[in-house]
Protein backbone atom coordinates (compact mmCIF):
# COMPACT_ATOMS: atom_id res chain seq x y z
CA UNK A 1 0.00 0.00 0.00
CA UNK A 2 1.57 3.37 -0.99
CA UNK A 3 2.33 5.49 2.06
CA UNK A 4 0.73 8.66 0.72
CA UNK A 5 -0.40 10.21 4.00
CA UNK A 6 0.75 10.29 7.64
CA UNK A 7 -2.39 8.35 8.54
CA UNK A 8 -1.33 5.43 6.37
CA UNK A 9 2.20 5.61 7.77
CA UNK A 10 0.75 5.38 11.29
CA UNK A 11 -1.34 2.36 10.31
CA UNK A 12 1.61 0.62 8.71
CA UNK A 13 3.68 1.19 11.86
CA UNK A 14 0.85 -0.16 13.98
CA UNK A 15 0.61 -3.22 11.72
CA UNK A 16 4.20 -3.96 12.71
CA UNK A 17 3.35 -3.38 16.39
CA UNK A 18 4.90 0.08 16.82
CA UNK A 19 3.68 3.41 18.17
CA UNK A 20 5.36 6.52 16.74
CA UNK A 21 6.30 10.06 17.65
CA UNK A 22 4.42 12.57 15.55
CA UNK A 23 7.63 14.13 14.21
CA UNK A 24 8.82 10.66 13.17
CA UNK A 25 5.69 10.21 11.07
CA UNK A 26 6.19 13.62 9.47
CA UNK A 27 9.82 12.84 8.61
CA UNK A 28 8.85 9.53 7.01
CA UNK A 29 6.10 11.24 4.98
CA UNK A 30 8.61 13.79 3.70
CA UNK A 31 11.22 11.23 2.66
CA UNK A 32 11.90 10.56 -1.03
CA UNK A 33 11.06 6.88 -0.45
CA UNK A 34 8.66 6.63 2.55
CA UNK A 35 8.29 2.83 2.33
CA UNK A 36 12.03 2.18 2.56
CA UNK A 37 12.48 4.85 5.22
CA UNK A 38 9.74 3.33 7.35
CA UNK A 39 11.17 -0.20 7.05
CA UNK A 40 14.68 0.97 7.94
CA UNK A 41 13.39 3.08 10.85
CA UNK A 42 11.65 0.03 12.30
CA UNK A 43 14.86 -1.94 11.92
CA UNK A 44 16.82 0.84 13.63
CA UNK A 45 14.32 1.02 16.54
CA UNK A 46 14.74 -2.69 17.20
CA UNK A 47 12.33 -5.48 18.04
CA UNK A 48 12.20 -4.58 21.74
CA UNK A 49 11.15 -0.97 21.13
CA UNK A 50 7.57 0.18 21.60
CA UNK A 51 7.87 3.44 19.69
CA UNK A 52 9.64 4.64 16.55
CA UNK A 53 11.18 8.00 17.39
CA UNK A 54 12.24 10.98 15.30
CA UNK A 55 15.84 10.06 16.18
CA UNK A 56 15.35 6.63 14.57
CA UNK A 57 14.12 8.21 11.35
CA UNK A 58 16.85 10.84 11.28
CA UNK A 59 19.47 8.13 11.72
CA UNK A 60 18.08 6.38 8.64
CA UNK A 61 17.89 9.57 6.61
CA UNK A 62 21.41 10.62 7.56
CA UNK A 63 22.94 7.26 6.70
CA UNK A 64 21.37 6.46 3.34
CA UNK A 65 20.28 7.83 -0.01
CA UNK A 66 16.81 8.70 1.24
CA UNK A 67 16.39 12.36 1.94
CA UNK A 68 13.43 14.57 2.71
CA UNK A 69 12.02 16.56 -0.15
CA UNK A 70 12.27 19.65 2.03
CA UNK A 71 13.51 20.40 5.55
CA UNK A 72 10.93 19.68 8.23
CA UNK A 73 11.05 21.36 11.64
CA UNK A 74 9.35 20.29 14.83
CA UNK A 75 6.99 23.23 14.49
CA UNK A 76 5.66 21.95 11.18
CA UNK A 77 4.11 18.76 12.53
CA UNK A 78 0.49 19.92 12.61
CA UNK A 79 -1.87 17.70 10.65
CA UNK A 80 -3.38 19.05 7.45
CA UNK A 81 -6.72 18.14 5.88
CA UNK A 82 -4.87 15.74 3.59
CA UNK A 83 -3.91 13.72 6.68
CA UNK A 84 -7.47 12.47 7.09
CA UNK A 85 -8.43 9.06 5.79
CA UNK A 86 -10.54 8.72 2.65
CA UNK A 87 -13.41 7.39 4.74
CA UNK A 88 -13.26 10.39 7.06
CA UNK A 89 -13.11 12.82 4.14
CA UNK A 90 -16.20 11.19 2.65
CA UNK A 91 -17.92 11.28 6.02
CA UNK A 92 -17.15 14.95 6.56
CA UNK A 93 -18.18 15.99 3.04
CA UNK A 94 -21.41 14.00 3.00
CA UNK A 95 -22.37 14.42 6.65
CA UNK A 96 -25.70 15.65 7.89
CA UNK A 97 -25.75 17.81 11.02
CA UNK A 98 -28.78 18.46 13.17
CA UNK A 99 -29.09 20.29 16.48
CA UNK A 100 -31.12 18.34 19.00
CA UNK A 101 -32.02 19.25 22.56
CA UNK A 102 -32.64 16.02 24.44
CA UNK A 103 -33.56 17.77 27.68
CA UNK A 104 -36.95 19.08 28.69
CA UNK A 105 -35.30 21.04 31.49
CA UNK A 106 -35.91 24.74 30.68
CA UNK A 107 -32.29 25.63 31.39
CA UNK A 108 -31.13 23.25 28.66
CA UNK A 109 -33.53 24.45 26.01
CA UNK A 110 -32.02 27.93 26.13
CA UNK A 111 -28.87 26.69 24.49
CA UNK A 112 -26.73 25.66 27.46
CA UNK A 113 -26.39 22.21 25.92
CA UNK A 114 -25.34 22.13 22.28
CA UNK A 115 -25.81 18.98 20.22
CA UNK A 116 -24.71 18.13 16.72
CA UNK A 117 -25.10 14.75 15.09
CA UNK A 118 -22.73 13.93 12.27
CA UNK A 119 -23.81 10.92 10.22
CA UNK A 120 -21.19 9.10 8.17
CA UNK A 121 -22.18 8.14 4.65
CA UNK A 122 -19.76 5.20 4.77
CA UNK A 123 -21.74 1.96 4.87
CA UNK A 124 -18.76 -0.35 5.36
CA UNK A 125 -15.93 0.01 7.90
CA UNK A 126 -12.95 2.04 6.68
CA UNK A 127 -9.51 0.54 6.53
CA UNK A 128 -8.15 0.39 10.04
CA UNK A 129 -4.80 -0.69 11.31
CA UNK A 130 -5.10 -0.24 15.04
CA UNK A 131 -2.87 2.78 15.49
CA UNK A 132 -1.65 4.02 18.83
CA UNK A 133 -0.53 7.34 17.44
CA UNK A 134 -2.26 10.68 17.11
CA UNK A 135 -3.00 12.53 13.88
CA UNK A 136 -3.74 16.07 15.07
CA UNK A 137 -3.49 16.16 18.87
CA UNK A 138 -0.84 18.72 19.75
CA UNK A 139 -1.39 19.73 23.37
CA UNK A 140 1.37 19.43 25.90
CA UNK A 141 0.68 16.29 28.01
CA UNK A 142 1.96 18.19 31.06
CA UNK A 143 -1.15 20.39 30.83
CA UNK A 144 -3.40 17.42 31.47
CA UNK A 145 -4.99 16.75 34.83
CA UNK A 146 -6.83 13.55 35.77
CA UNK A 147 -7.58 12.12 39.20
CA UNK A 148 -10.04 9.59 40.61
CA UNK A 149 -11.91 9.62 43.94
CA UNK A 150 -14.41 7.26 45.56
CA UNK A 151 -12.64 4.23 44.05
CA UNK A 152 -13.49 1.31 46.33
CA UNK A 153 -11.43 -1.28 44.41
CA UNK A 154 -9.58 -3.37 46.97
CA UNK A 155 -11.56 -1.77 49.82
CA UNK A 156 -14.47 -4.20 50.04
CA UNK A 157 -15.06 -5.37 53.61
CA UNK A 158 -18.71 -6.50 53.56
CA UNK A 159 -19.49 -10.05 54.62
CA UNK A 160 -23.27 -9.87 54.19
CA UNK A 161 -23.94 -10.02 57.93
CA UNK A 162 -26.67 -7.92 59.54
CA UNK A 163 -24.16 -5.51 61.05
CA UNK A 164 -22.81 -4.65 57.61
CA UNK A 165 -26.25 -3.52 56.44
CA UNK A 166 -26.69 -1.41 59.56
CA UNK A 167 -23.35 0.31 58.89
CA UNK A 168 -24.05 1.14 55.26
CA UNK A 169 -27.52 2.56 55.92
CA UNK A 170 -26.28 4.52 58.91
CA UNK A 171 -23.54 5.98 56.74
CA UNK A 172 -26.09 6.83 54.04
CA UNK A 173 -28.28 8.58 56.59
CA UNK A 174 -25.41 10.57 58.10
CA UNK A 175 -24.11 11.75 54.71
CA UNK A 176 -27.47 12.74 53.25
CA UNK A 177 -28.94 14.17 56.45
CA UNK A 178 -26.04 16.65 56.51
CA UNK A 179 -27.38 17.98 53.20
CA UNK A 180 -30.81 18.57 54.77
CA UNK A 181 -30.34 19.64 58.35
CA UNK A 182 -29.60 23.21 57.41
CA UNK A 183 -33.04 23.51 55.83
CA UNK A 184 -35.22 22.20 58.66
CA UNK A 185 -35.15 22.22 62.46
CA UNK A 186 -34.59 18.48 62.66
CA UNK A 187 -35.58 16.45 65.70
CA UNK A 188 -34.89 12.71 66.12
CA UNK A 189 -37.86 10.35 65.88
CA UNK A 190 -37.81 9.48 69.60
CA UNK A 191 -37.73 13.19 70.51
CA UNK A 192 -40.73 13.95 68.29
CA UNK A 193 -42.65 11.13 69.97
CA UNK A 194 -42.37 12.94 73.31
CA UNK A 195 -43.35 16.41 72.00
CA UNK A 196 -46.79 17.83 72.93
CA UNK A 197 -49.64 17.62 70.44
CA UNK A 198 -50.00 20.53 68.05
CA UNK A 199 -46.27 21.31 68.09
CA UNK A 200 -44.38 22.27 64.97
CA UNK A 201 -41.94 19.51 64.10
CA UNK A 202 -39.40 18.55 61.43
CA UNK A 203 -37.58 15.31 60.76
CA UNK A 204 -34.90 13.99 58.41
CA UNK A 205 -35.14 10.29 57.69
CA UNK A 206 -34.93 7.44 55.23
CA UNK A 207 -38.21 6.39 53.61
CA UNK A 208 -39.16 3.18 55.42
CA UNK A 209 -42.68 2.77 54.03
CA UNK A 210 -45.14 4.52 51.68
CA UNK A 211 -48.82 3.67 51.50
CA UNK A 212 -52.06 5.37 50.59
CA UNK A 213 -54.97 5.71 52.99
CA UNK A 214 -58.60 4.90 52.30
CA UNK A 215 -59.21 8.61 51.76
CA UNK A 216 -56.45 8.93 49.16
CA UNK A 217 -53.88 10.60 51.39
CA UNK A 218 -50.27 9.40 51.65
CA UNK A 219 -48.72 7.96 54.78
CA UNK A 220 -44.91 8.03 54.74
CA UNK A 221 -42.95 6.35 57.52
CA UNK A 222 -39.53 7.90 58.06
CA UNK A 223 -36.68 6.26 59.95
CA UNK A 224 -33.59 7.73 61.56
CA UNK A 225 -31.03 6.25 63.94
CA UNK A 226 -33.45 6.53 66.90
CA UNK A 227 -36.62 5.03 65.45
CA UNK A 228 -39.50 5.63 63.03
CA UNK A 229 -42.29 8.20 62.80
CA UNK A 230 -45.39 8.38 60.54
CA UNK A 231 -45.94 11.47 58.40
CA UNK A 232 -49.21 12.19 56.55
CA UNK A 233 -49.28 14.07 53.23
CA UNK A 234 -52.81 15.27 52.48
CA UNK A 235 -53.90 14.70 48.88
CA UNK A 236 -54.90 18.36 48.41
CA UNK A 237 -51.40 19.66 49.14
CA UNK A 238 -49.63 21.20 46.15
CA UNK A 239 -46.60 18.97 46.68
CA UNK A 240 -48.66 15.75 47.08
CA UNK A 241 -47.82 14.65 43.53
CA UNK A 242 -44.13 14.54 44.52
CA UNK A 243 -44.92 11.50 46.66
CA UNK A 244 -45.20 9.55 43.39
CA UNK A 245 -41.48 10.21 42.85
CA UNK A 246 -40.39 8.82 46.21
CA UNK A 247 -38.36 5.62 46.34
CA UNK A 248 -37.89 3.37 49.32
CA UNK A 249 -34.74 4.06 51.36
CA UNK A 250 -34.08 7.52 49.95
CA UNK A 251 -33.45 10.36 52.40
CA UNK A 252 -35.87 13.29 52.69
CA UNK A 253 -36.82 15.98 55.20
CA UNK A 254 -40.36 16.95 56.20
CA UNK A 255 -41.82 19.82 58.20
CA UNK A 256 -45.28 19.91 59.69
CA UNK A 257 -47.53 19.90 62.73
CA UNK A 258 -48.12 17.08 65.18
CA UNK A 259 -51.61 15.70 65.70
CA UNK A 260 -53.30 16.33 69.04
CA UNK A 261 -52.12 12.95 70.35
CA UNK A 262 -48.58 13.45 68.86
CA UNK A 263 -48.97 10.14 67.03
CA UNK A 264 -48.55 11.50 63.53
CA UNK A 265 -47.16 14.55 61.71
CA UNK A 266 -49.27 16.44 59.17
CA UNK A 267 -46.73 17.43 56.52
CA UNK A 268 -46.58 21.05 55.33
CA UNK A 269 -43.41 20.74 53.18
CA UNK A 270 -40.97 18.16 51.84
CA UNK A 271 -37.29 18.58 50.96
CA UNK A 272 -34.71 16.51 49.08
CA UNK A 273 -30.90 16.63 49.32
CA UNK A 274 -30.96 17.80 45.67
CA UNK A 275 -28.47 19.86 43.67
CA UNK A 276 -28.57 23.53 44.69
CA UNK A 277 -30.04 25.72 41.97
CA UNK A 278 -27.09 28.02 42.51
CA UNK A 279 -24.62 25.29 41.57
CA UNK A 280 -21.84 26.64 39.37
CA UNK A 281 -19.98 23.83 37.59
CA UNK A 282 -16.23 23.71 37.27
CA UNK A 283 -14.77 24.08 33.79
CA UNK A 284 -11.35 23.55 32.22
CA UNK A 285 -9.10 26.55 31.72
CA UNK A 286 -8.28 25.53 28.14
CA UNK A 287 -10.18 24.11 25.18
CA UNK A 288 -10.11 20.34 25.68
CA UNK A 289 -12.71 17.66 25.01
CA UNK A 290 -13.75 14.30 26.43
CA UNK A 291 -15.61 11.53 24.60
CA UNK A 292 -18.26 9.85 26.78
CA UNK A 293 -19.12 6.32 25.64
CA UNK A 294 -20.45 3.13 27.19
CA UNK A 295 -21.78 -0.35 26.46
CA UNK A 296 -19.31 -1.45 23.80
CA UNK A 297 -20.33 -5.13 24.14
CA UNK A 298 -17.44 -6.75 22.27
CA UNK A 299 -18.21 -10.46 21.89
CA UNK A 300 -21.81 -9.96 20.85
CA UNK A 301 -22.84 -10.87 17.32
CA UNK A 302 -24.41 -7.41 17.22
CA UNK A 303 -21.27 -5.50 18.21
CA UNK A 304 -20.93 -2.74 15.61
CA UNK A 305 -17.29 -3.12 14.59
CA UNK A 306 -17.71 -0.85 11.58
CA UNK A 307 -19.01 2.01 13.72
CA UNK A 308 -16.12 1.51 16.15
CA UNK A 309 -13.58 1.63 13.30
CA UNK A 310 -15.10 4.86 12.04
CA UNK A 311 -15.00 6.33 15.55
CA UNK A 312 -11.35 5.33 15.98
CA UNK A 313 -10.46 6.70 12.53
CA UNK A 314 -12.17 9.97 13.36
CA UNK A 315 -10.07 10.29 16.51
CA UNK A 316 -7.01 10.44 14.24
CA UNK A 317 -8.30 13.47 12.33
CA UNK A 318 -8.02 17.21 12.87
CA UNK A 319 -11.71 17.30 13.82
CA UNK A 320 -10.83 15.33 16.97
CA UNK A 321 -7.58 17.09 17.83
CA UNK A 322 -9.01 18.41 21.11
CA UNK A 323 -10.34 15.02 22.28
CA UNK A 324 -7.79 14.09 24.94
CA UNK A 325 -9.93 11.85 27.16
CA UNK A 326 -12.30 8.92 26.64
CA UNK A 327 -14.51 7.91 29.58
CA UNK A 328 -16.15 4.48 29.21
CA UNK A 329 -19.08 3.84 31.57
CA UNK A 330 -19.08 0.05 31.66
CA UNK A 331 -19.92 -3.08 29.66
CA UNK A 332 -16.72 -3.33 27.68
CA UNK A 333 -17.75 -6.85 26.64
CA UNK A 334 -20.98 -8.78 26.16
CA UNK A 335 -20.18 -11.22 28.95
CA UNK A 336 -21.46 -14.76 29.39
CA UNK A 337 -24.70 -15.92 31.02
CA UNK A 338 -26.05 -12.43 31.65
CA UNK A 339 -29.53 -13.12 30.26
CA UNK A 340 -31.46 -16.22 29.03
CA UNK A 341 -30.08 -17.89 25.88
CA UNK A 342 -27.32 -15.31 25.56
CA UNK A 343 -24.96 -17.96 24.21
CA UNK A 344 -27.00 -18.04 21.00
CA UNK A 345 -26.15 -14.38 20.37
CA UNK A 346 -22.42 -14.55 21.14
CA UNK A 347 -19.72 -14.12 18.53
CA UNK A 348 -17.01 -14.90 21.13
CA UNK A 349 -18.02 -17.45 23.76
CA UNK A 350 -15.03 -17.19 26.13
CA UNK A 351 -15.08 -14.20 28.48
CA UNK A 352 -11.30 -13.76 28.43
CA UNK A 353 -11.26 -13.90 24.64
CA UNK A 354 -13.88 -11.16 24.66
CA UNK A 355 -11.57 -8.91 26.69
CA UNK A 356 -8.63 -9.78 24.42
CA UNK A 357 -10.67 -8.66 21.42
CA UNK A 358 -11.81 -5.51 23.21
CA UNK A 359 -8.17 -4.69 23.84
CA UNK A 360 -7.47 -5.05 20.12
CA UNK A 361 -10.21 -2.55 19.33
CA UNK A 362 -8.81 -0.24 21.99
CA UNK A 363 -5.49 -0.22 20.15
CA UNK A 364 -7.16 1.66 17.31
CA UNK A 365 -7.56 4.68 19.58
CA UNK A 366 -4.69 7.21 19.40
CA UNK A 367 -2.11 6.37 22.04
CA UNK A 368 -1.97 9.88 23.46
CA UNK A 369 -5.63 9.83 24.55
CA UNK A 370 -6.24 9.18 28.26
CA UNK A 371 -8.82 6.43 28.87
CA UNK A 372 -10.84 5.78 32.04
CA UNK A 373 -13.05 2.70 32.39
CA UNK A 374 -15.53 1.46 34.98
CA UNK A 375 -17.24 -1.95 34.91
CA UNK A 376 -20.89 -2.68 34.18
CA UNK A 377 -23.29 -5.53 34.76
CA UNK A 378 -22.05 -7.46 31.68
CA UNK A 379 -18.42 -7.28 32.82
CA UNK A 380 -16.54 -9.95 34.75
CA UNK A 381 -16.89 -8.39 38.18
CA UNK A 382 -19.43 -8.88 40.97
CA UNK A 383 -22.95 -7.72 40.13
CA UNK A 384 -23.61 -6.06 43.48
CA UNK A 385 -22.89 -2.33 43.59
CA UNK A 386 -20.52 -0.72 44.24
CA UNK A 387 -18.58 -2.81 41.74
CA UNK A 388 -14.81 -2.93 42.24
CA UNK A 389 -12.60 -2.38 39.21
CA UNK A 390 -11.39 -5.37 37.22
CA UNK A 391 -9.01 -7.93 38.72
CA UNK A 392 -5.33 -8.04 37.81
CA UNK A 393 -5.74 -10.65 35.07
CA UNK A 394 -8.27 -8.54 33.20
CA UNK A 395 -6.26 -5.38 33.84
CA UNK A 396 -3.28 -7.04 32.21
CA UNK A 397 -5.38 -7.95 29.18
CA UNK A 398 -6.63 -4.34 28.89
CA UNK A 399 -3.27 -2.73 29.64
CA UNK A 400 -3.06 -1.00 26.24
CA UNK A 401 -2.89 2.79 26.65
CA UNK A 402 -2.34 2.35 30.41
CA UNK A 403 -6.08 2.91 30.81
CA UNK A 404 -7.24 4.02 34.26
CA UNK A 405 -9.57 1.37 35.68
CA UNK A 406 -11.74 2.30 38.64
CA UNK A 407 -14.88 1.13 40.42
CA UNK A 408 -18.53 1.64 39.53
CA UNK A 409 -19.36 4.34 40.53
CA UNK A 410 -16.37 6.68 40.70
CA UNK A 411 -15.77 10.39 40.37
CA UNK A 412 -13.17 11.24 37.74
CA UNK A 413 -11.81 14.79 37.86
CA UNK A 414 -10.67 15.79 34.37
CA UNK A 415 -9.14 19.25 33.96
CA UNK A 416 -10.93 20.35 37.18
CA UNK A 417 -14.29 19.04 35.88
CA UNK A 418 -15.84 16.45 38.19
CA UNK A 419 -17.40 13.60 36.20
CA UNK A 420 -19.49 11.10 38.16
CA UNK A 421 -19.28 7.84 36.21
CA UNK A 422 -21.94 5.25 36.99
CA UNK A 423 -22.91 2.35 34.75
CA UNK A 424 -26.60 2.84 35.46
CA UNK A 425 -28.30 -0.43 36.46
CA UNK A 426 -30.55 1.45 38.91
CA UNK A 427 -32.04 3.40 35.99
CA UNK A 428 -34.15 0.31 35.22
CA UNK A 429 -35.65 0.50 38.69
CA UNK A 430 -36.18 4.26 38.63
CA UNK A 431 -37.94 4.04 35.27
CA UNK A 432 -40.12 1.13 36.47
CA UNK A 433 -41.10 2.77 39.77
CA UNK A 434 -41.68 6.40 38.81
CA UNK A 435 -44.31 8.02 36.55
CA UNK A 436 -43.39 8.10 32.85
CA UNK A 437 -43.21 11.90 32.81
CA UNK A 438 -40.48 11.69 35.46
CA UNK A 439 -38.44 8.81 34.02
CA UNK A 440 -38.54 6.81 30.79
CA UNK A 441 -36.23 4.86 28.49
CA UNK A 442 -36.83 7.36 25.69
CA UNK A 443 -35.48 10.14 27.93
CA UNK A 444 -32.97 8.41 30.22
CA UNK A 445 -31.47 11.72 31.34
CA UNK A 446 -34.72 12.51 33.18
CA UNK A 447 -34.27 9.38 35.28
CA UNK A 448 -30.75 10.64 35.98
CA UNK A 449 -32.26 13.92 37.18
CA UNK A 450 -34.12 11.91 39.82
CA UNK A 451 -30.87 10.39 41.06
CA UNK A 452 -29.28 13.84 41.22
CA UNK A 453 -32.28 15.10 43.18
CA UNK A 454 -31.93 12.20 45.61
CA UNK A 455 -28.11 12.55 45.64
CA UNK A 456 -27.70 8.78 45.40
CA UNK A 457 -27.11 6.60 42.33
CA UNK A 458 -29.12 3.60 43.62
CA UNK A 459 -31.32 4.62 46.55
CA UNK A 460 -33.74 1.67 46.67
CA UNK A 461 -32.58 -1.51 48.37
CA UNK A 462 -34.17 -4.92 47.84
CA UNK A 463 -35.32 -4.44 44.25
CA UNK A 464 -33.67 -5.45 41.00
CA UNK A 465 -30.49 -3.47 41.71
CA UNK A 466 -28.11 -5.59 43.76
CA UNK A 467 -26.41 -3.59 46.51
CA UNK A 468 -23.45 -4.76 48.57
CA UNK A 469 -23.12 -3.67 52.23
CA UNK A 470 -19.77 -1.99 52.90
CA UNK A 471 -18.23 0.08 55.67
CA UNK A 472 -19.60 3.16 53.93
CA UNK A 473 -22.14 3.94 51.24
CA UNK A 474 -20.07 4.55 48.12
CA UNK A 475 -23.24 5.28 46.13
CA UNK A 476 -24.02 8.61 47.84
CA UNK A 477 -23.30 11.78 45.85
CA UNK A 478 -21.59 13.71 48.63
CA UNK A 479 -20.28 16.33 46.22
CA UNK A 480 -22.28 17.70 43.31
CA UNK A 481 -20.78 16.50 40.02
CA UNK A 482 -20.32 18.79 37.04
CA UNK A 483 -21.11 15.93 34.64
CA UNK A 484 -23.12 12.80 35.43
CA UNK A 485 -22.30 10.06 32.90
CA UNK A 486 -24.20 6.76 32.70
CA UNK A 487 -24.93 3.96 30.23
CA UNK A 488 -26.68 0.59 30.63
CA UNK A 489 -30.06 1.39 29.05
CA UNK A 490 -28.60 1.67 25.50
CA UNK A 491 -30.46 4.92 24.88
CA UNK A 492 -28.97 8.31 24.09
CA UNK A 493 -30.16 11.23 26.19
CA UNK A 494 -28.73 14.37 27.68
CA UNK A 495 -29.70 17.62 29.36
CA UNK A 496 -28.85 19.90 32.26
CA UNK A 497 -30.30 19.66 35.74
CA UNK A 498 -29.45 22.64 37.94
CA UNK A 499 -26.36 23.18 35.74
CA UNK A 500 -25.21 19.55 36.00
CA UNK A 501 -24.79 17.98 32.55
CA UNK A 502 -26.46 14.55 32.58
CA UNK A 503 -25.47 12.23 29.72
CA UNK A 504 -26.54 8.69 28.93
CA UNK A 505 -24.26 7.80 26.06
CA UNK A 506 -26.06 5.04 24.15
CA UNK A 507 -24.17 1.92 23.03
CA UNK A 508 -22.13 0.17 20.31
CA UNK A 509 -24.40 -2.85 19.94
CA UNK A 510 -27.25 -3.21 17.43
CA UNK A 511 -30.55 -4.64 18.62
CA UNK A 512 -30.32 -8.23 19.84
CA UNK A 513 -33.13 -10.77 19.82
CA UNK A 514 -33.37 -10.42 23.59
CA UNK A 515 -33.73 -6.64 23.28
CA UNK A 516 -36.47 -7.13 20.72
CA UNK A 517 -38.30 -9.37 23.18
CA UNK A 518 -38.29 -6.60 25.83
CA UNK A 519 -38.93 -3.74 23.37
CA UNK A 520 -35.52 -2.10 23.64
CA UNK A 521 -34.60 -0.15 20.50
CA UNK A 522 -30.99 0.91 21.12
CA UNK A 523 -29.28 4.15 20.09
CA UNK A 524 -26.06 2.65 18.78
CA UNK A 525 -22.84 4.05 17.37
CA UNK A 526 -22.93 7.49 19.02
CA UNK A 527 -20.08 9.34 20.72
CA UNK A 528 -21.04 12.37 22.85
CA UNK A 529 -18.13 14.84 22.85
CA UNK A 530 -18.05 17.35 25.73
CA UNK A 531 -16.15 20.63 25.65
CA UNK A 532 -14.70 20.65 29.15
CA UNK A 533 -14.15 24.42 29.04
CA UNK A 534 -17.85 25.19 28.43
CA UNK A 535 -19.70 21.90 29.15
CA UNK A 536 -21.33 22.20 25.73
CA UNK A 537 -21.78 18.88 23.97
CA UNK A 538 -21.66 17.57 20.42
CA UNK A 539 -22.99 14.13 19.54
CA UNK A 540 -21.33 12.36 16.63
CA UNK A 541 -22.89 9.35 14.97
CA UNK A 542 -20.70 6.65 13.42
CA UNK A 543 -23.30 3.98 12.62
Amino acid sequence: MPLETPTRIVRELARHGYNAEREAVTLIAGAADPETTLARAIEHAGADAFRVTAADVRAVLDSGPNATDAPVSASSTAATPSDTTTAEADALSDSESASTDRSLDPSSSTGETKAETTTSSQSSPPETGGSNSSSGRQSDPSLRSLSITNDMTGQSTGTGEYGDFVKVFKDRYEKLSRQLRGRVNHRPAEAIQSMPGGSDAAMVGLVNDIRSTASGHWLIELEDTTGTFPCLVMKDRKFASAVDELLMDECIAVEGTLADDSGIMFVDSMHWPDVPRTHKPNTADRHVQAALISDVHVGSQEFMAGAWHRFADWLHTDAAEHVEYILIAGDMVEGVGVYPNQDEELDIVDIYDQYEQFSEYLKEVPGDIEIVMIPGNHDAVRLAEPQPGFDEELRDIMSVHDARITSNPSTVTVEDVNVLMYHGVSLDEVIAELPSESASYDEPHKAMYQLLKKRHVAPQYGGHTRLAPEEQDYLVMEEVPDIFHTGHVHKLGWGKYHNVLAVNSGCWQAQTDFQKSVNIDPDAGYAPIVDLDTLDMTVRKFS
